[in-house]
């Protein structure tokens, strides 16, 4: 019995013309959730439309997506128009989407933003509670799934980059419902033990729902906690997750992580080679400088002849004691003339100095200054005040 054997491509070709040709699947109109978007570079858009059950790939191209009034994203719920066909080169069916009307938020979408509002009001994405990585950290920690990509790409390229680096994996469930108790001992294992200096959970690519460990709640207030920095290294560049705000530095992937995280050994070594240049230029021209002032000195009269020093500072001293007495002198004479002008002047104003003068001061019995002769009465006693003594004195009334 003859079988007819075609080829892969004739395969995938009649299944196209198979399905292009049946009526209702030439422009169909599907309701679902976008996921795992991709607005590449020419325009057209990638994306996966999904439910609760089930997955569709789809493509929109460029075209098509000019026309539409709104930038699609994940979570989206959408109704997506168009045909299905085909991908001859893949064997894979996907729907060709002419037209894009939004039909509302993704549930996961709607969660993500709302936790995501929550923590951040609570302070769990401020910048300023971020701490910088170790500059050389010579102990990394890794909680990630112990095989796959992300873990082979890492361990290569610490060794290429840093070999001084020990990493010390944490193998962990990173998908699943399971997943973010997983991270959780794993980052709380290493904080209890202090091995590392930093932490790296991660891992690769996926759709909302494979990454959507890293949006647990109870897994950002571990972040938070950390006593240890920690970077967050989900999925591609476009992904976000929870853990990405909350962790002390976020890398787009977990390649990446590692070329944040540890610095380039080959990079280290020309920069402490060319320090190592710098000091010892410097050094050089110090000691040059040092030599210099030392022959200096050494041909200066001062050092072959130290006596002279002393004798001109002895000069100097005899000048300036000279100069001392001198002003000493000046000092002490206008003093004394001062002195002398106060003397005079003092003098002047001792009143004992006018009763030597032949004058007198007379003081009634009370021993007040008499200044008038209505003072006192005829017959009463005063005294009078001379330069060597008093006299006691009677008022006699004219005769």
């Amino acid at each position: 019995m003859d079988k007819k054997v075609i080829t892969v491509t004739q395969l995938n070709n009649f299944i196209k013309d198979y399905l292009e040709n049946i009526p209702i699947l030439r422009q169909v109109s599907v309701k679902g959730e976008i996921s795992n978007i991709t607005l590449h570079r020419t325009g057209h858009i990638y994306m996966t439309l999904k439910d609760e059950t089930s997955l569709l790939k789809a493509v929109m191209f460029r075209t098509d997506a000019e026309k539409l009034s709104f930038v699609p994203k994940n979570g989206d719920k959408v109704i997506a128009a168009g045909r299905v066909s085909v991908y001859p080169r893949d064997g894979v069916y996907q729907l060709y989407v002419n037209s894009l009307e939004q039909d509302g938020i993704g549930s996961l979408y709607v969660a993500f933003e709302k936790l995501k509002a929550k923590l951040a009001s609570e302070g769990l994405f401020d910048p300023a509670r971020k701490r910088r990585l170790p500059a050389l950290p010579l102990s990394a920690g890794i909680v990630t799934a112990p095989t796959g990509a992300a873990i082979r790409d890492m361990i290569n390229i610490a060794g290429r980059r840093f070999p001084g680096c020990e990493l010390v994996l944490y193998p962990s469930l990173v998908q699943g419902a399971g997943a973010p108790a997983n991270i959780i001992k794993g980052i709380n294992y290493f904080n209890e033990n202090k091995r590392v200096e930093l932490i790296i959970i991660g891992r690769g690519g996926g759709s909302a729902e494979d990454l959507w460990a890293f949006n647990d709640e109870e897994l950002a207030r571990v972040i938070y906690k950390s006593e240890i920095p920690i970077v967050s290294a989900v999925g591609h560049e476009t992904d976000f997750t929870i853990a990405d705000f909350v962790a002390d530095l976020r890398a787009p992937t977990p390649s990446a992580a590692i070329e944040m995280a540890l610095p380039d050994s080959t990079e280290l070594s020309r920069k402490f080679g060319n320090a190592g240049t710098r000091i010892s230029s410097l050094l050089i021209r110090r000691l040059e400088g040092e030599k210099k002032l030392l022959s200096l000195l050494a041909s200066s009269s001062f050092i072959k002849t130290p006596e002279k020093l002393y004798q001109d500072k002895t000069v100097d001293m005899l000048k300036l004691s000279q100069r001392l007495d001198s002003a000493a002198a000046g000092v002490i004479g206008e003093r004394k003339k001062e002195l002398l002008r106060l003397s005079s002047l003092a003098g002047s104003l001792n009143p004992l100095g006018v009763l030597k003068r032949g004058y007198s001061v007379a003081y009634d019995k009370n021993g007040a200054i008499l200044t008038s002769a209505g003072a006192i009465s005829d017959g009463e006693e005063f005294r009078l005040r001379l330069s060597d003594g008093c006299i006691d004195a009677l008022k006699i009334g004219e005769a």
